[in-house]
Order: C-alpha cells, then sequence, then structure tokens
C-alpha cells in the first residue's frame, strides 16, 4: 500500500510517517519545498487546495503515482478532498484525515 501524507512541511507529517512504518509513505506539500527533497523522490510538490481544479489534480497525481491512500492533515485540503471521496474510491483510493490514520 502506497500512502500519500500532507503537510510534509510539518512536525506532524514526519510523525505520522514514523507510525506508519509498516507501508510505503511519501510526503507531499503545496509550499515550497527545498529542490534537493522534490528531486530525490523524497517528497512531492502538491497541487494548492486554493485551486479549483484541486480535487481533479490529487486525483490524478494519486493515479500518477499509484497511491492508494491519502491522508490529509490539513483541514481545507481534508474537507475539499473528503468533498470528492467518492469520487477517489471509484479508482480505490481512501480520504483519511490525521485522527482517522492513527486509529
Amino acid at each position: 500500500m502506497k500512502i500519500l501524507i500532507t503537510g510534509a512541511s510539518s512536525v506532524a507529517a514526519h510523525r505520522l510517517k514514523s507510525k506508519l512504518n509498516n507501508h510505503e509513505v511519501i510526503l507531499g506539500d503545496y509550499v515550497e519545498l527545498p529542490a534537493f527533497m522534490i528531486e530525490g523522490g523524497s517528497m512531492l510538490k502538491l497541487p494548492n487546495p486554493n485551486s479549483e481544479s484541486y480535487p481533479h489534480q490529487m486525483l490524478t497525481l494519486c493515479l500518477d503515482t499509484d497511491i492508494n491512500k491519502v491522508i490529509a492533515l490539513g483541514d481545507d485540503e481534508y474537507n475539499l478532498l473528503n468533498n470528492a471521496a467518492q469520487l477517489f474510491s471509484e479508482y480505490g483510493i481512501e480520504i483519511l484525515n490525521s485522527i482517522d490514520a492513527v486509529q
């Protein structure tokens, strides 16, 4: 299972990643990240949640990178993705927030 955790620039994302060590976990963020982290493949540059097509951009990213689960740490990200959860589920992608992810 491949999991994407948003909010890569936060401590919470790294803590959650360490709890999910039995899965392939990728961190991503829409804020500027150091180029070496993105180029090295350890993090993904995500679309900005302020974009009108954010859910579709995220769905495309998930399909292109074979992500099965998205854990959205930001409330704005989670709300937008959760509103499109049925679309994501049609492609076998689950949307969670940080609270649901650790239960």
